[in-house]
């Protein structure tokens, strides 16, 4: 596996969702932060979006938003992230956070998120990428969706090796594991690589 040096996060808009959710968000933002991980995002403020790259920003991490014209001028974009992309379109957002990421987590979500994570699972099917894919299943969120793709498995729409194109992290401990990411660096450890 090459060296993971920057992460796309894939989540929620939505705030009203189980704190589980809102707390694997924030976690998964200090994680990054704390191992030197830039976070590319869809640059928005709101959701478990917001919270990832709020939780990021305040423990010192590096943030990239990357967000479509229209969005911005509905003022969903992120004040706090100094890097901010502004691009023309949803698809032109994807690619761009697709060139600039190492690796690919899913949090919860809605169809947004199902959008990026079938995009980017079929275009590592098809081999234009070989980067890690991680469901994020705080709380079993996922659990559903796991059951649909063994379901299109058994039903041989899909090959079984295919399984092997994304992993599942029950917590943010696990999912750093999966992309073999040390700890974060605290105290005398980080004093000693300023």
């Amino acid at each position: 596996m090459s060296e993971i040096k920057a992460v796309c996060v894939y989540c929620g808009s939505s705030g009203q969702v189980d704190p589980r959710y809102r707390e694997a968000a924030a976690s998964l933002g200090r994680g990054l932060a704390g191992r030197g991980i830039t976070m590319v995002y869809g640059g928005g403020r709101i959701g478990l979006m917001g919270l990832a790259a709020d939780a990021c920003l305040t423990s010192g991490g590096a943030v990239i938003g990357i967000i479509p014209e229209f969005l911005q001028q509905r003022e969903v974009d992120h004040p706090g992230v100094k890097q901010l992309i502004v691009v023309g379109s949803m698809h032109e957002r994807k690619q761009r956070m697709t060139d600039l990421a190492d690796a690919f987590v899913v949090l919860p979500g809605g169809l947004g998120t199902l959008d990026e994570f079938f995009e980017i699972l079929t275009w590592k099917q098809l081999g234009l990428h070989s980067k890690p894919i991680i469901l994020l299943d705080a709380a079993g969120y996922w659990q559903k969706l796991l059951e649909l793709l063994d379901h299109l498995v058994d039903e041989r729409f899909v090959r079984a090796e295919m399984r092997a194109l994304w992993e599942v992290a029950p917590d943010v401990d696990r999912l750093f594991e999966l992309l073999a990411l040390e700890p974060p660096l605290t105290g005398e450890a980080k004093t000693r690589l300023a």
